[in-house]
């Protein structure tokens, strides 16, 4: 046997031809090896995957834990020069002459095809891969000592793969001391002195091992990584440790198996976890035939592994770990909670899977399956474990959605099979759980559950919480925590009904506290008007009140809103509760307010959410809240005509204000409309004052009578006084009399509000006590500060009471007429001397004899009834008394002379006459030449006014009336505001100005006046109204309005000239002075400034600006250039209307404005042939070839004269001969210049008859003359896929090359320049091409730059006929391919004419399909329906596998429209196709059975393919043909129940003798109370009572039935059968045909499916879609005899159970059982 060393020799030169002749393949097998090590793996450092998977693929020694270590070292063991040195041990059983072999191969594994046996490498050069960071990898295993080399060898030019004997370097020594001195070194070494850039990149690595590597692998047990320095400070490499134990196996059957496994990591830091174990789910699955591969044709069933973590997963600092293995890590983060682990095909990187790849999606379409079967198992293999216990394992599911849209499918198929699961946990008040489908159970509000929560260990029972309708999920579950868990699974909240049934059907509201109360009631706030706002919650006995008599009763919350019967109350302030609830039933509930009890109150108060609450209470609930004010508002608003209620009312505000319940301002609110029980006894509402009784009053003395009670005064009763006790307190009399007069104010004179009425005795002469009296009262009432009424102060001011003296007589006067001297100065002689200077007035004293020096204190009060003290009130006196006789009658000439004289008397007794001039100066007494006047603006006439009253109308004293004596008193007059100088009164001349009539052709003195008084009065707007339209302006086109008079200016009097008749104010006439009332004559409207001379010229100018004259226009012209320089510019309204005015006349005929006007040149002469502009009319006829002399002015003015300035008119006025062959380059290229200044200006657009002319076909192309947007401009790099006289180019040769300058103008204008355009203009002219090889090449350049038709116009596609000719078809008549061949006849196959290149450009751009479409599958079906010929097994095939992947509601539809006949199969194998209506599926195969023998040969039954093809799964067919209308067999026959012979003997038998007991019932009861029944315990006992009338009958005598299929042509098939049950409902019997029991178990199934089918028939005859279960559940229920545990077990594993009341029930129906 030949030695290690020896074989590599012989290897050497047997393989690698060293020593003998040169291998020639060495060079190609040297670049194969690089290409595979080099291009397999995106990352260098994956070779450690393949290193670790090499390990997984060894074999171990028997009792070897099979181990794999990394270690690194600086050190340079290799003595290669490595900066650093990587080791691998693995304790395998080590490297054999045939691994030696097949490692120095290319692609020879020794694993290949030993899939089976657990191998999970494939690459086949997993140790190749070391050479990406070691250019000399070793390797020590077995007496092997070899190294290879990436450097070809010099003795074969082979690299990676040829061996070398190792000697010298590395020395075992040195290995063993990295490895460890003291242990023994395993049986393969590899030695790997790395290349320097890979140094690092091998450190990370080595950090970086996840600590989940080993999860999967069957053999590895321990992983390491570190680092070896003899200075370990150096080390960089953070090691790791990791070890793996496996539990022992806790479930295992046929395909599935579960275990737990443990995984440690040590490490030195201890930053991270270190442990985690995972739960392992391990299942096999069959490979579909469709998910073969030839890597993995060995391979018979897939192995699909589920670790669930139990616990925080070991991430060793990373983010987040592998999702995907395949058997190791791969780099995909799956976003789910689990990790899958299956023999996956991997990317060639190994960092993710290949998600197109068949094998791959076999093995995602059962990881579903796998999921629920590990869930199940999960959740339902303990069966003690509390709900709660399970819930972390609902934390599994992957309720986040994962990047791969791939592993998104297996979620959203994981979420539809959990959605049939019984997996979710119910309420149960038993111990037993209860599992149901996530669809089936509901949440609920989690404040809810706390509710509940409190109300269970307060005592209330609710053990009847999915008694409702509904299954409640459980509690422990129903959490926020689980929330993405719950909604993932599709668990949605109990409907609001559940609720109000929950809370009417148990003693939550009245069997509680106050706190759970309250909580509930915030429950129901917080969701009112989400949950239950329009539910049945408001007519629920739900809200407290305290009743009349005391005690707490219930309303609903809608009685409450509507408040009809009971408005519930609450108290704003805690401490008032009680005091409100004793007065509320004291006033006996007023108004039907009850108060929510006391200790609900509390709580509220006592609430942290006692702000929900009551905004709920007050808005849904419409609960008043009240203050003990707001409660005495309502109290006091009631109707009341008790005199005991409203004397408790009083009695209630002087309590609650004693304890401060109600402030002062609140009780006299309450006070004001408080009523009140009179002296009569009766019940007073409306009140003005309340006054004391009669007879302890001043009142009376004084007025004698009650002046009051028409104004509702009110005299209190005496029930006032007398004390009170209620609401348990008591009041005396007195206290709430002073309470009463404090807040009622009952009162008497002199604080005695009085009346607004006359007082009688103001109307009689009082005594001096009455007069004081009175006067005593005016006092207080000043005092006080309180109005008095008018009427009351009229009559005082205006009664005879006062005694006067006057001229030495006494008598009685009213105040308002009397005068009281000072008391200091009476001996004074102003009295007198007023008397004696007027002979017309007398003076009334006061007595004061009379009523003694007493008068004088009451100053004040008789100032306020009227009386006089002052000399100034006295002259008042005398002129009121003056103008009352000027009132009553004009004053007489000696009138009015009397009272001049008395002003000259005051003034010369140097007594002031001011206050009676004051007095008696606005009267109208004074007769004037424009009537009675006032003396104020009258005037006393002189030779001053004479000019003045030619214009204005003043009013002059009528001297003929008053004679010359009035010329006497011009001193007094000029006091009482006569004028009697003019002293420039020109106000006064404006103000009486004469109207505008009498103002025209004024003088000039006159005028000048006007103009004085406009500028020197304030009315001067009244003057210039008056004669603005007035002809007072004298003119040089004579009397003129000021508005239309113009006051001349050298300067720019130009203007006036260029049109005349402006009308010019005569300057000799009104002298140069005028020219100073400059701003006067502009107020009249005079034009005097150069501005508004530009105005009246501008109106001229828009009037006559069209029929200028050429001396017109050229004075203007001239003008505007006299004028350029100088302040006068012209405004830029004038600017704007010379610019836009039509004044200037063109070559076209019209008048245009300067800005749309051309002054033509010789730049504009190319434009000119295609174009119509308006050049300015230069012929002899109008302006002549002088307008161009004024060229800068017009320019000035707008007139366009550069050929770039007048590129918009070009664009405006393009006009294309009608022959376009008559344009030459020079015209186009004038164009193009144009277009370019055009796109040169910031957001300009062309305008639309621009785009409609340029539109025309004026463009020269190789296709003749086009319009632009019909045009291309060829590129040259076009060249390699067509010719430019493919297509409509642009004609270089007629243009030449120049025209290119102008790609972005050309294209501005529709030019296509960009390959998308030219592929859309190629495309809309192919219909013009006929030659194929021409179309090809279009076709081509359209498939390049991927072109997509735009319209209908262009969806053609050209088919050869073979010859020269052809034809365009439309896309929808084409198919690239026709697989099957059969639609030659229908449609045009691509495949037949075109090249495979072109055939995908033909599907992305004409969407042509790649296939017949469904359609045309029907139609062919139609065509196979018409030719009544068999079909083949192929063409049905085909055309239902078209159907299945086509499938849905509309396709359906079509079928069932569509499909007249369908296919069965003759006795002879022949596929035909029969009537729809007279086909049948087999859903019942008795039925198929019986009718098959019967009628062998009349096939009915539907054509299925046999065997079953995976393409054309039967289920799947089955169903479509059930949605296109076929009936099946069982739903179609009709059933008949044979009568039995004549003389058939019955025998009678107990009911229990044929399994009708106790056991069948209960089952029937769990059956019948599942939620989604919905149906109540009376109804579910009526359901079975008719089970336990039964009358049961056996007989030995065959008992059937016979079943008739009715055919479309009239034909009757029948057959019959037996049914051994018969239950007669009506007759309460219940035949039974006696069971074979020598049967065996045939027999027993036989009868127990009968027995099962008639019992769920007659229990459930009203929902047919629950027979079938309950017929199941029934016959195995026979099957096992009805055992109770066995029922009991198979009801709970049904999540069905009975309640109490079933319970008693059954009892009651089987006492002895």
């Amino acid at each position: 046997m030949e030695t290690p060393e020896e074989h590599i020799e012989r290897l050497r030169a047997s393989t690698f031809s060293i020593g003998r002749e040169r291998n020639p393949l060495a060079p190609m097998l040297d670049q194969a090896v690089k290409y595979l090590s080099a291009e397999l793996y995106a990352k260098d450092v994956h070779f450690l995957m393949e290193l670790i998977q090499n390990a997984e693929d060894n074999e171990y020694l028997e009792g070897v834990d099979p181990s794999l270590e990394f270690v690194l070292t600086s050190r340079d063991i290799t003595n290669t020069g490595a900066p650093a040195t990587l080791l691998v041990f693995n304790n395998e059983k080590g490297f054999s002459a045939e691994n030696i072999n097949s490692i120095c191969a290319v692609g020879n594994s020794t694993k290949k095809g030993n899939r089976k046996r657990g191998y999970i490498g494939e690459k086949g050069i997993g140790f190749k891969s070391v050479f990406l960071i070691s250019a000399q990898p070793y390797i020590f295993s077995n007496g092997y000592q070899i190294r290879f080399n990436e450097n070809p060898s010099p003795h074969c030019e082979l690299g990676y793969i040829v061996p070398e004997w190792v000697h010298e370097n590395p020395p075992l020594s040195d290995i063993k001391q990295i490895y460890g001195s003291n242990c023994e070194l395993p049986n393969t070494t590899l030695i790997l002195p790395l290349k320097p850039d890979k140094v690092k990149a091998v450190k990370h690595q080595l950090s970086s091992i996840h600590p989940e590597v080993l999860l999967f692998l069957s053999k590895i047990k321990r992983l390491s990584a570190r680092e070896h320095n003899e200075d370990p400070r150096l080390n960089t490499v953070s090691a790791i440790a990791i070890t793996k134990e496996t539990d022992f196996v806790t479930r295992k059957n046929i395909d599935a198996e579960s275990y737990t496994l443990h995984l440690s990591a040590e490490e030195n830091s201890d930053e991270f976890a270190k442990e985690c174990s995972y739960y392992l789910w391990k299942q096999k699955f069959p490979v579909r035939h469709e998910n073969r591969i030839d890597r993995r044709m060995e391979v018979e069933d897939w192995v699909i592994t589920l670790a669930f973590p139990n616990g925080k997963r070991l991430l060793r600092g990373m983010k987040c770990s592998p999702g995907i293995y395949a058997f190791l890590p791969t780099e995909m983060v799956s976003n789910f909670p689990f990790i899958i682990q299956a023999d996956f095909i991997l990317a060639s990187s190994r960092e993710t899977i290949q998600w197109d790849n068949l094998w791959n999606q076999g093995i995602l379409d059962c990881v579903p399956f796998a999921f629920i079967n590990a869930l199940i198992s999960l959740i339902k293999t303990v069966d003690d474990a509390p709900v709660s216990s399970l819930l972390p394992m609902f934390k599994f599911l992957p309720v986040h959605s994962s990047p791969f849209e791939k592993l998104n499918i297996v979620r959203e198929s994981i979420k539809s099979k959990l959605a049939e699961e019984d997996i979710v946990p119910s309420e149960s008040h038993a111990r037993q759980k209860f599992f149901h489908k996530p669809r089936e159970v509901f949440r609920l509000i989690p404040a809810f559950w706390n509710i509940l929560k409190m109300a269970r260990e307060q005592g209330v029972s609710l053990h009847n919480l999915s008694s409702h309708g509904y299954w409640v999920l459980d509690f422990s579950f129903d959490k926020p925590e689980y929330d993405d868990i719950l909604e993932f699974l599709g668990v949605v909240p109990v409907s609001s009904d559940w609720y109000v049934k929950c809370i009417q059907g148990s003693n939550i509201v009245m069997g509680v506290s106050e706190e759970t109360y309250l909580e509930l009631l915030h429950f129901l706030a917080v969701n009112w008007h989400s949950w239950f706002y329009s539910t049945g919650m408001g007519n629920i006995p739900i809200i407290k009140y305290v009743d009349v008599d005391g005690s707490v009763s219930l309303c609903t919350v809608n009685e409450s809103a509507q408040r009809d019967d009971k408005i519930p109350c609450l108290s704003r302030e805690q401490s008032h509760v009680s005091w409100l609830i004793d007065w509320n039933r004291e006033f006996r509930c007023n108004a039907n307010h009850f108060f929510v009890p006391r200790s609900t109150q509390e709580a509220i108060f006592s609430s942290s959410n006692e702000t929900e609450v009551v905004k709920w209470l007050r808005d849904a609930v419409k609960v008043t809240v009240l203050r003990v004010n707001d409660y005495a508002v309502l109290c006091g608003n009631q109707d009341s005509s008790d005199r005991k209620l409203v004397i408790a009312y009083a009695h209630f505000l002087y309590h609650s204000f004693s304890n401060d319940y109600l402030s002062d301002r609140e009780v006299a609110s309450l006070c004001d409309e408080m009523p009140l029980v009179d002296s009569y006894g009766h019940v007073i509402k409306a009140r003005e004052v309340v006054i004391v009784p009669a007879s302890e009053s001043k009142w009376v003395q004084l007025i004698g009578c009650n002046p009051w009670r028409k104004y509702s005064y009110v005299e209190l009763g005496e029930d006032y006084l007398h004390p009170g006790y209620y609401a348990g307190t008591s009041t005396e009399g007195k206290h709430l009399m002073e309470f009463l007069e404090d807040f009622v104010k009952a009162s008497d004179i002199p604080y005695l509000a009085p009346p607004n009425d006359v007082i009688p005795t103001a109307s009689t002469h009082l005594t001096k006590q009455n007069a004081f009296l009175l006067l005593d009262w005016i006092r207080e009432l000043k005092r006080s500060g309180n109005s008095i009424p008018a009427m009351f102060m009229n009559s005082i001011k205006e009664g005879t009471w006062l005694k006067i003296t006057m001229n030495g007589s006494s008598g009685y006067r009213p105040p308002s007429q009397s005068f009281l001297l000072d008391s200091v100065n009476r001996s004074s002689n102003w009295g007198n001397i007023l008397q004696n200077g007027s002979v017309l007035v007398d003076i009334p004293l006061i007595d004061q004899d009379f009523y003694g020096h007493k008068i004088n204190e009451y100053r004040e009060e008789l100032r306020t009834v009227g009386v006089m003290f002052e000399y100034g009130e006295a002259r008042e006196f005398i002129g009121n008394r003056l103008m009352s006789l000027a009132d009553s009658s004009t004053l007489t000439k000696t009138n009015v002379i009397s009272t001049l004289k008395f002003i000259r008397f005051l003034t010369q007794n140097f007594l002031p006459p001011v206050k009676f001039i004051l007095r008696i100066k606005e009267g109208r007494w004074l007769k004037t030449s424009r009537g009675d006047r006032s003396p104020v603006g009258s005037v006393l006439y002189d030779q001053e006014w004479t000019i003045a009253r030619q214009i204005s109308d003043i009013p002059f004293i009528d001297e003929g009336y008053y004679g010359e004596d009035i010329l006497v008193f011009k001193q007094e007059l000029q006091l009482l505001g006569v004028l009697i100088d003019f002293s420039g009164n020109y106000q006064l001349v404006a103000d009486y100005l004469k109207s505008p009539s009498c103002l025209s052709s004024l003088t000039m003195e006159a005028f000048l006046l006007v103009l004085d008084c406009i500028r020197h009065s304030s009315s001067a707007g009244k003057l210039v109204i008056a004669l603005k339209n007035t002809k007072c302006l004298k003119t040089n086109l004579g009397y003129r309005c000021p508005d239309d008079c113009f006051l001349f200016h050298p300067e720019w009097g130009c203007l006036l000239n260029v049109f005349g008749g402006f009308p010019l104010v005569d300057s000799n006439f009104y002298g140069s002075n005028i020219i100073s009332y400059k701003k006067e004559l502009k107020d009249l409207g005079v034009k005097v400034d150069f501005n508004d001379a530009v105005k009246e010229f501008l109106d001229t100018f828009r009037k006559q600006a069209s029929s200028m004259t050429k001396e017109s226009l050229i004075s203007f012209i001239s003008c505007y250039r006299k004028l350029k320089g100088t302040q006068h510019i012209f405004p830029s309204d004038l600017k704007k209307c010379i610019r836009e005015e039509n004044w200037l006349r063109t070559r076209l005929g019209d008048y245009r404005s300067p800005s749309n006007c051309i002054l033509f040149g010789p730049q504009w002469e190319s434009i000119d042939p295609i174009t119509c502009l308006p050049f300015i009319d230069d012929s002899d006829k109008y302006y002549g070839n002088g307008i161009h002399e004024y060229q800068k002015e017009l320019k000035k003015m707008g007139v366009v004269v550069e050929f770039k300035a007048g590129a918009e008119f070009v664009a405006a006025g393009l006009r294309f001969p009608q022959d376009a062959c008559g344009i030459d380059p020079m015209n186009v290229f004038s164009l193009l210049e144009c277009i370019r200044a055009l796109l040169q200006e910031k957001n300009y657009s062309f305008p639309e008859i621009f785009q409609k002319n340029i539109s025309q076909s004026w463009l020269k192309t190789h296709a003749g003359f086009r319009s632009p947007g019909n045009c291309c401009l060829f590129k040259s790099q076009w060249s390699s896929y067509m010719k430019p006289t493919d297509g409509p180019f642009i004609d270089e040769d007629f243009y030449g090359s120049e025209i290119k300058l102008y790609g972005n103008e050309l294209s501005a204008i529709g030019v296509c320049l960009e390959e998308e355009k030219a592929c859309s203009l190629l495309a809309s002219h192919l219909d013009s091409l006929s030659e194929f090889c021409i179309i090809v090449r279009v076709y081509d350049f359209l498939r390049e730059h991927k072109w997509k038709p735009g319209g209908d116009a262009t969806r053609k596609i050209w088919i050869p006929d073979g010859l020269e000719n052809g034809m365009w078809v439309n896309p929808e008549e084409c198919v690239l391919h026709d697989e099957d061949g059969f639609f030659g006849l229908q449609l045009n196959v691509l495949e037949k004419h075109y090249e495979p290149e072109l055939l995908p450009f033909f599907s992305s751009s004409f969407k042509v399909r790649s296939n017949p479409s469904f359609d045309d599958y029907c139609k062919l079906w139609k065509v196979w329906e018409s030719l009544r010929r068999p079909l083949t097994h192929a063409e049905c095939c085909a055309f239902w596998k078209c159907v299945l992947m086509h499938r849905s509601s509309k396709t359906e539809r079509t079928l069932a429209e569509d499909l007249v006949k369908l296919p069965v199969v003759l006795g002879s194998g022949e596929i035909v196709l029969f009537r729809k209506g007279d086909v049948f599926i087999a859903d019942d195969l008795l039925l198929k059975d019986l009718f098959e023998r019967r009628y062998p040969s009349r096939p009915i039954f539907v054509w299925c393919p046999q065997p079953n093809l995976p393409s054309l799964p039967r289920t799947s067919l089955l169903d479509v043909y059930k949605k296109i209308g076929v009936r099946t067999i069982s739903e179609s026959v009709q059933k008949e129940e044979l009568s039995l012979a004549d003389g058939v003997e019955l025998r009678q038998v107990n009911s229990r003798d044929v399994m009708i007991g106790k056991e069948l019932v209960r089952l029937i009861l769990g059956f019948l109370a599942d939620p989604s029944l919905d149906i109540e315990a009376t109804k579910r006992h009526g359901v079975v009572q008719c089970l336990l009338n039964l009358k049961v009958l056996e007989t030995m005598e065959l008992i059937a039935v016979s079943y008739c299929l009715s055919l479309s042509d009239g034909e009757i098939l029948k057959v019959e059968a037996k049914s051994m049950i018969r239950w007669d409902k009506e007759c309460s019997k219940f035949l039974t045909q006696k069971m074979d029991e020598a049967g065996g178990q045939k027999s027993l199934i036989e009868y127990a499916t009968f027995f099962s089918d008639v019992i769920a028939r007659g229990v459930l005859w009203n929902e047919e879609d629950k027979i079938k279960t309950l017929s199941g559940l029934t016959k195995l229920a026979f099957v096992l005899n009805f055992d109770e545990q066995a029922v009991q077990f198979l009801m709970k594993s049904n999540n069905l159970q009975t309640f109490p009341e079933d319970e008693e029930f059954l009892t009651a129906a089987f006492p002895s059982v």
